[in-house]
């Protein structure tokens, strides 16, 4: 298969994949059950049926969920507009917008040195396999892959506070709230090292237990001994001929964890009380912010489905079998 009709396949089968999430992403909200106009006003506050009513046509609800609140939803996603969020009254985009930057360098940084971190330790283990290194390599990646993520983070939360007094959570002090970037960037960094150390070791044991997994059965490969027959250095056929088959499995890993990930690390962020976009989730859904909810799934879709794009677009240089005519 030509690299041409490989990718355009790949871009057909993607905007079947976006039809269908957000028909889903529409109709998910809408059986959620309890009322979002009284969730939105509160529980305890009374108000006449009337006042119910004139809400419920500000917020478009007394329409017919097919096809008049699925036609109007459409056009506006179509046009970038996301709504306005019911429980906060801004636009549901300039929510998103104000917490993704926070979540993207807490997601970029734990999910860079643990890619670092993970494909490295990966591959030594499974060059030297069966030796203490490659034990121990195991048996820290599935200790690390198994541990809850909630827990983790509180007990690094103690340990960092308590030996090293680092901070125990948000971003910035609270004196420095509002001060340019680049005033801050020694407060922001002491802020970021504990959760993106937390993100780090979770997504780490992951990646070493598959890179792992994916050198030793490319070392088993016909083709690695006859380039050991021919005299090339260990290291030579890890680099020219293991490494970049063995790196398949790790590229689709790595696409849909950058995809899932740009949600936010809900438990992270709520340990650390980190203000990204996974707080922003867990807030909207206590209030039934549908708007909120919907712009914020949406996103979630579309970064899965860009990293999965963009992994493939990695298949054509990494896999042979995907070739230029």
């Amino acid at each position: 298969m030509s690299r041409r009709d490989y990718l355009l396949r790949k871009l057909l089968l993607s905007l079947i994949t976006v039809f269908v999430v957000v028909l889903i992403n529409f109709v998910l909200f809408r059986v959620l059950p309890g009322d979002p106009v009284r969730a939105v006003i509160g529980r305890n506050v009374r108000i006449t049926p009337e006042t119910q009513q004139t809400l419920r046509e500000q917020f478009g609800l007394d329409k017919p969920v097919f096809p008049d609140q699925f036609i109007n939803t459409l056009g506006q996603w179509a046009t970038g507009n996301l709504g306005i969020s019911w429980s906060l009254r801004k636009p549901v985009s300039e929510i998103l917008g104000a917490k993704l930057g926070n979540t993207l360098l807490l997601i970029g940084l734990g999910q860079f040195f643990a890619i670092i971190l993970g494909v490295a330790l990966g591959l030594i283990a499974g060059w030297k396999r069966k030796t203490a290194i490659d034990l121990g390599a195991l048996l820290f990646s599935l200790i690390a892959w198994a541990i809850p993520t909630f827990w983790l983070g509180i007990i690094l939360l103690a340990l960092g506070s308590t030996w090293f007094g680092l901070p125990t959570g948000g971003i910035v002090s609270p004196e420095n709230v509002g001060k340019p970037l680049y005033t801050v960037l020694p407060d922001l960094a002491r802020h970021l090292i504990l959760p993106t150390f937390t993100l780090t070791i979770l997504y780490m044991g992951e990646y070493m237990l598959i890179m792992r997994s994916s050198i030793l059965e490319v070392l088993s490969e016909d083709y690695i001994l006859t380039a050991k027959a021919k005299g090339l250095s260990h290291w030579q056929v890890l680099w020219r001929h293991a490494l970049k088959n063995a790196m398949l499995p790790i590229v689709t890993i790595i696409a849909l964890n950058l995809g899932f990930t740009v949600s936010g690390a809900i438990y992270i962020e709520t340990v650390f009380s980190y203000d990204g976009l996974g707080r922003l989730f867990q807030t909207a859904l206590n209030k039934q912010d549908y708007p909120l909810l919907q712009g914020a799934f949406l996103l979630l879709a579309f970064s899965v489905i860009i990293a999965n794009m963009l992994a493939d677009v990695l298949y054509t240089y990494l896999d042979p079998r995907v070739r230029a005519n």
